[in-house]
């Protein structure tokens, strides 16, 4: 195409994210071809970044597909994480990355006016650009949950629980779904587990912490020793490992896993038991230290059928007989307490015992 030719209107792409900390979103079309980005002024994308180089990048028109190259910037261009070395196509919803500078990308058809976005379209384009700054500022907010014993009724465990004040990125749901784009799911995941164990230092003296895992990390290298550090730097810390049911499969993985936690002085937790595929073989072959029984089997049992209650019933008492802890999920009432403690549940975690809140909220003056 001829310089400064007009892209085909069949539809309108856009940039989207703000041009600095304190701006809300923009949306910048990329109405012309070549569309170059930099920080000089007068480009058609100018980025008041010194991270930015002078002419950083352009992006191009072929056959309808736009092509972003790199112009040989001091900080590199990137898309979805990867640094851009040759002329690569973009898609909806890539996040583009010059130097510091993060945008998302957006396409609108025709009919539709050039300045409406939808409003999710915006929400995960936020998403996406205030990711590295999760990453890099360690930005979470830990909150923990108690693990209350039904006979005691003391809190015995906390389990962590990722948040964020980021715009788009509040709870794990929407950063794993971000970090999943990103393939950054075990590095979100370390992190989490890393900055809640360093905010339960105001929680109680030694405070027995469940830490979660993303499914990922069971079938890469480096879990190990992402727990060792974090052994070593808590050596006396009580700290127990969860791992979703849907990933205990390889009863000899499992097994090994073990091993590696009690050398370590860590314990082991079968998350979300029930929520699909109760793998009951894996269970004998591989027994954790705690089972935790998923909110969907908990959910309204003291009006449930009594077949329900029954196979409800019988599980507990199955771990039992396997000298696992379990642990009911999701408990939100009296009455649901009430049932699961009858049942012969060990420990009970849910709203009705206690919500999921920053340390200071639990923190126990001596």
């Amino acid at each position: 195409m001829s310089e400064n030719a007009v892209l085909p209107t069949s539809a309108v792409w856009f940039l989207v994210g703000p041009l600095d900390e304190a701006e809300t979103t923009r949306y910048l079309p990329v109405h012309t071809v070549p569309f170059v980005v930099g920080r000089r002024q007068d480009l058609a994308l100018s980025l008041p970044s010194m991270a930015v180089s002078g002419e950083h990048a352009e992006i191009t028109e072929a056959g309808g597909v736009l092509l972003l190259r790199d112009l040989q910037s001091t900080n590199g261009t990137y898309v979805n994480g990867r640094r851009v070395s040759a002329p690569i196509a973009l898609g909806e919803d890539d996040l583009v990355q010059f130097a510091n500078m993060a945008f998302r990308v957006c396409r609108q058809a025709a009919h539709h006016e050039t300045h409406t976005v939808h409003q999710d379209v915006c929400d995960r384009a936020m998403a996406l650009v205030q990711f590295d700054k999760l990453m890099a500022e360690r930005a979470a907010t830990p909150f923990f949950q108690p693990i209350v014993s039904f006979t005691s009724k003391d809190v015995v465990a906390y389990e962590i629980l990722g948040r964020s004040r980021l715009f788009g990125l509040e709870t794990p749901k929407d950063m794993f779904r971000v970090a999943a784009q990103l393939n950054l799911e075990i590095e979100l995941s370390t992190m989490l587990r890393w900055e809640g164990i360093q905010s339960s230092l105001s929680l109680a003296e030694s405070p027995h912490l469940f830490m979660n895992t993303h499914p990922r990390e069971l079938a890469a290298p480096g879990l190990v020793e992402s727990l060792t550090t974090v052994r070593e730097s808590h050596p006396e810390l009580p700290l127990t490992l969860e791992i979703h049911e849907s990933t205990v499969t390889d009863a000899a993985r499992i097994n090994e896993l073990r091993a590696a936690l009690a050398a370590l002085n860590i314990r082991l937790a079968y998350d979300d038991f029930g929520a699909g595929q109760a793998r009951l073989n894996e269970l004998v072959e591989s027994p954790p230290d705690y089972l935790k029984f998923d909110m969907s089997l908990i959910r309204d049992i003291d009006s449930a059928s009594p077949q329900r209650q029954q196979v409800l019933s019988t599980l507990v008492r199955m771990a039992g007989d396997l000298g696992i802890t379990s642990i009911a999920e999701g408990i939100e009432t009296g009455a649901e307490s009430e049932t699961c403690a009858q049942m012969g549940f060990n420990l009970a975690q849910g709203y009705f015992h206690g919500k999921p809140a920053p340390a200071k909220v639990y923190h126990l003056p001596a």
